[in-house]
């Protein structure tokens, strides 16, 4: 069983920056999107300040948030990497099977993952993500390497409102009816 000290805020930077731009959505009336709260069994709590000190991980999650943009279903993960090689490992096999779940409900799952060596964004979509995975599946490289990603998923997060998500999405969306 994973802690929730030893891995609690991992990915505390990436995810305050999503959660930032899906208020931002929320706000203007674009997407309603929502972090999924990861369930936990309190181990230790420190008493005087009432926080959570050690826990446990009640079950595996699904994904990070999950909602809808203008009707259209969405899920994804957060990811944060601090090299140009990205390891499979940090994709969890349950979290695959649900976003693969997803799609064939119709909805959209994908990944924004954050180098943060680099400190650039990326939107990965589904498709992509099923390559790098079935390629490990079938006995390829554990990893895909920054060189492989489409530079046209990279997203700039050099504005106020956060990360352009859905100009990502709408991108993907794109490519999906073209294929």
């Amino acid at each position: 069983m994973a802690t929730w000290k030893s891995r609690g805020l991992r990915g505390s930077g990436l995810e305050e920056i999503i959660n930032h731009t899906i208020e931002q959505y929320r706000e203007s009336g674009l997407a309603l999107i929502q972090k999924v709260p990861t369930p936990i069994t309190p181990i230790t709590i420190d008493q005087a300040t009432r926080h959570i000190t050690l826990a446990y991980f009640d079950q595996k999650s699904t994904v990070d948030y999950l909602g809808v943009v203008q009707g259209v279903p969405v899920c994804f993960d957060a990811k944060e990497c601090a090299g140009d090689t990205f390891p499979l490992q940090n994709i969890h096999e349950h979290q695959v099977r649900f976003m693969s779940d997803f799609e064939k409900q119709e909805g959209v799952s994908f990944l924004i993952l954050y180098f943060t060596s680099r400190q650039e964004f990326y939107y990965m979509p589904y498709s992509e993500m099923m390559e790098f995975w079935n390629r490990m599946e079938n006995g390829g490289r554990k990893s895909f390497l920054i060189s492989e990603l489409d530079p046209e998923f990279y997203m700039d997060a050099g504005n106020s409102a956060g990360l352009p998500i859905l100009d990502a999405l709408q991108k993907d969306l794109i490519r999906r009816e073209e294929h």
